[in-house]
């Protein structure tokens, strides 16, 4: 996610192609109640990153578990290890990634000051190479109250490089957050209309990160850099809902 957010709005002028025909790949359509597929997903644990506030816990129903056809990521204030509030992050990371593709989800958001729910990627070598030379591909991302969505790249080149537009949504109602990544461009969209594009060839804007297998992170995070803290009107506990997540390539 986020460590700065630089909105240059690099609407590129990559060629347009025809939509492939997409075959699926890969998909949990979270149908199996109780904690999510140990072979598919993995929960990240502690404080990870961007300063924010909340524990990221483990395999635990109070913050992950499937139920009802949904995977349900549960923000709570409550005390756990040093923190005052805990969460859930599942990753995808040393399981599966892609290189290319239509990467979708259908989600409903929480609203509410200092949440930060997020369906995004990173590059498989994060371990090696670090972040931002990794890559990120911001899927989806949503602060606060606000009715706007968030779709970003972030990469190197010399230094922090992102790429990102914003696009009013109402949070009140499930959506499909979806990227198209092929070897010319990255474009997002939001139920199915485009609303951001960003060339990668190699020779524009030296974005080689995203060229190379990525895995896929859902989340939600409480409080930290971008959103700020809770306050008096946050509640909780809150909840993303994830209806499934499916990856397509040709």
């Amino acid at each position: 996610m986020k460590k700065l957010l630089f909105l240059l709005l690099l609407m590129t002028a990559c060629s347009q192609r025809n939509n492939p025909d997409w075959k699926l790949v890969w998909s949990d359509e979270f149908n199996n109640p109780g904690l999510p597929d140990s072979a598919d997903w993995t929960n990240e644990v502690g404080f990870i990153r961007n300063n924010e506030l909340q524990y990221y816990t483990p395999r635990r129903i109070e913050n992950s578990i499937i139920h009802e056809g949904n995977l349900l990521i549960i923000g709570r204030k409550e005390p756990y290890d040093s923190a005052g509030y805990t969460s859930a992050s599942l990753t995808t990371d040393g399981k599966h990634s892609w290189t290319y593709g239509k990467i979708e989800a259908r989600m409903k958001l929480p609203k509410g000051q200092g949440m930060w729910p997020a369906f995004w990627m990173l590059g498989q070598n994060i371990h090696q190479v670090g972040w931002p030379r990794c890559g990120e591909i911001d899927i989806m991302e949503h602060i606060n109250n606000e009715d706007i969505l968030y779709g970003t790249l972030h990469w190197h080149n010399e230094k922090h490089v992102s790429s990102g537009t914003r696009i009013p949504c109402t949070m009140a109602q499930y959506h499909n957050y979806s990227i198209e990544w092929n070897n010319d461009s990255i474009k997002w969209f939001l139920d199915g209309s485009r609303f951001h594009g960003v060339c990668i060839k190699d020779s524009i804007n030296s974005t080689s990160e995203f060229h190379k297998p990525h895995y896929i992170i859902l989340n939600l995070a409480i409080g930290g850099e971008w959103p700020k803290n809770p306050d008096e009107t946050t509640r909780f506990p809150d909840t993303v809902l994830v209806d499934y997540v499916r990856v397509y390539q040709k």
